[in-house]
């Protein structure tokens, strides 16, 4: 088959539709939201962020985005209560966000 009519066959990704199924490890977490290994465990036990695994937690999408809008609260001044609670209430206000 011709390079050309191998692209035609091809449809645009839409990788939103895909981030659900996205299992990050504690590094990894770290490494996006630009936090210490000590500060998301932290972090994970104060907010009581869900996570899953049992030897090494692992985090979705929905527990990514929970710990980078704390770092951008406490980045913009707020103590780790405060962030934490700005946090929740930003995630509650957006419809379909539990």
């Amino acid at each position: 088959m011709a390079v050309g009519r191998q692209v035609d066959l091809l449809e645009p990704i839409n990788l939103a539709d895909h981030l659900g199924k996205v299992e990050l490890y504690l590094g990894q977490v770290c490494q996006i939201a630009g936090i210490s290994k000590m500060q998301l465990d932290y972090w994970t036990n104060k907010a009581q962020i869900p996570t899953k695994g049992k030897k090494q937690r692992i985090y979705d999408i929905d527990a990514l985005e929970t710990v980078m809008l704390i770092k951008q609260a406490k980045d913009k001044g707020l103590n780790l209560g405060a962030a934490i609670e700005a946090a929740r209430n930003f995630r509650e206000q957006r419809p379909g966000v539990a």
